[in-house]
């Protein structure tokens, strides 16, 4: 049986996940597996759905599970599965998504800010990106293979997976194609708040130079 897990680079696996509609077109999920350099465990982003297989395969190659982390108030769908599966993780949740009905029920331990978990601050560093009047994201980087990993402020689409109606939605968006972009309509939600996302971008791009 092939792995699960994509080793993307040197302690990063991702774990690609089932698509889900969102307003009424089918989103790819994945997650970012981290391996910790502590080696006690491993680090999880955005949580997509967790079969057996997935499991098992991240015990042996990454460890315990020890953070889950949902970078925006609109990736939540999983988590309760994570959560019930290692009650143990400590549970880091963007700004905005504790106390939503979408995740009532889902404990939550704390909230992003731009400073990392001591846990796993060695690690990895996070910035977030506010500004918008939609939501804001945590955008984290990982230090020892200089990898940024964005959720929804950075999407793209194969062509071959944007045919039709929905597929000419997506080409309208800047979606397509083979450089990945910030969505017109996530862009106008900055209108009011470019100051405090720029900020977040200075961070970013200095991090990532000096990474």
């Amino acid at each position: 049986m092939p792995d699960v897990l994509l080793e993307f680079a040197k302690d990063i696996f991702i774990l690609e996940g089932p698509c889900v509609p969102f307003f009424r077109i089918p989103y790819p999920t994945r997650s970012v597996i981290i391996k910790l350099q502590s080696g006690d465990g491993c680090f999880v982003w955005s949580p997509t759905d967790l079969p057996e297989e997935a499991a098992k395969e991240i015990e042996v190659k990454a460890g315990d599970v020890l953070f889950l982390v949902a970078p925006n108030k609109i990736h939540h769908i999983f988590l309760k599965q994570w959560t019930e599966r290692y009650p143990d993780a400590k549970v880091l949740a963007a700004p905005g998504l504790k106390g939503r009905n979408a995740v009532k029920g889902v404990r939550i331990d704390g909230e992003l800010t731009d400073n990392a978990d001591g846990g796993y601050a060695d690690d990895i560093d996070q910035v977030v990106f506010g500004g918008s009047c939609f939501m804001d994201e945590v955008v984290f980087y990982h230090k020892s293979s200089r990898t940024a990993i964005f959720t929804d402020l950075i999407q793209r689409f194969p062509a071959e997976n944007a045919k039709g109606f929905k597929g000419s939605l997506l080409k309208l968006d800047g979606l397509v194609g083979e450089n990945g972009s910030t969505p017109r309509d996530f862009r106008l939600t900055f209108l009011f708040g470019k100051k405090k996302a720029r900020s977040a971008q200075k961070k970013i791009l200095i991090g990532t130079q000096n990474g």
